[in-house]
């Protein structure tokens, strides 16, 4: 005798209050360990902690960062749409240099150059393989500093950002007064020039370094430096609790969603 609809969703329903909590505590961990291997593989989130790239990346900007496409590729992911580094591309990668206290860092910039690309910079504008790019999105500086302007024509001064090892390595790579970015490097700058402290400053970003590249803002949050700058407890503590307080009011909602590009 055939089951009545009645009957077969009496049934359904009968199986499904009949899953055990070791079941349903089953289920659970087997969201949370594929959302912490998107979040550990695939994706990455990322808060933008300086002015470096404004205006196409604010202080306070969180993005989330896709961390395969431009990953080595690998035989066992024929699906996955692997790509080259492009110029132009905005990534985040590890500081080729360590900071004082021995820790990488991430920092977010644009690819300027590619391996085999010939770059100098005149009046803070540049020049790539010859030709002056139009660089819409970028802010350029109104004061004179001739090393950040005139790169890499102007030596480096004694005293400034640039690290010891680049100011010892840039004269390997000019050429006829060109920068000449070797294989397996990328020259990468800040959209925000006058104060990116960026590849001018301590060299190319190695292959191996590149991260991702942001995708997205999910959140966006009226923040300054000083902000990302807190290291105690104390300071975080408030830092949290000033996000609680003001989270509507300080919200860019506005750059919600907002693609990075």
């Amino acid at each position: 005798m055939q089951q009545t609809s009645e009957e077969r969703q009496s049934a359904a329903s009968q199986k499904k209050q009949e899953e055990t909590p070791l079941e349903a505590f089953a289920s659970i961990c087997g969201v949370l360990v594929l959302g912490l291997f998107a979040l550990t593989f695939i994706f990455q989130n990322f808060a933008i902690p300086s002015s470096s790239m404004e205006n196409t990346l604010l202080i306070g900007d969180h993005v989330l960062v896709d961390r395969i496409t431009l990953a080595p590729p690998t035989h066992w992911a024929p699906f996955v749409n692997y790509r080259s580094v492009h110029r132009g591309d905005i990534i985040v990668f590890f500081k080729p240099t360590l900071e004082s206290n021995g820790e990488h860092l991430y920092l977010v910039k644009r690819v300027i150059g590619i391996p085999g690309d010939h770059i100098h910079l005149i009046d803070g504008h540049v020049y790539l393989n010859g030709v002056e790019q139009n660089e819409p999105e970028v802010q350029v500086a109104t004061d004179s500093y001739a090393y950040r302007d005139d790169f890499p024509a102007v030596p480096p001064p004694s005293e400034s950002d640039v690290t010891a090892e680049w100011a010892l390595d840039l004269p390997n790579h000019i050429q006829n007064g060109d920068l000449v970015v070797p294989k397996g490097y990328y020259f990468a700058m800040g959209d925000n020039r006058p104060v990116s402290l960026d590849s001018r400053y301590w060299g190319f970003v190695p292959r191996a370094n590149i991260v991702g590249r942001p995708l997205f803002n999910y959140w966006s949050f009226k923040s300054t430096e000083a902000d990302y700058g807190q290291t105690s407890l104390i300071a975080r503590v408030q830092s949290i609790g000033q996000v609680a307080l003001h989270f509507i009011g300080r919200t860019r909602w506005s750059r919600t969603f907002h693609l990075v590009k």
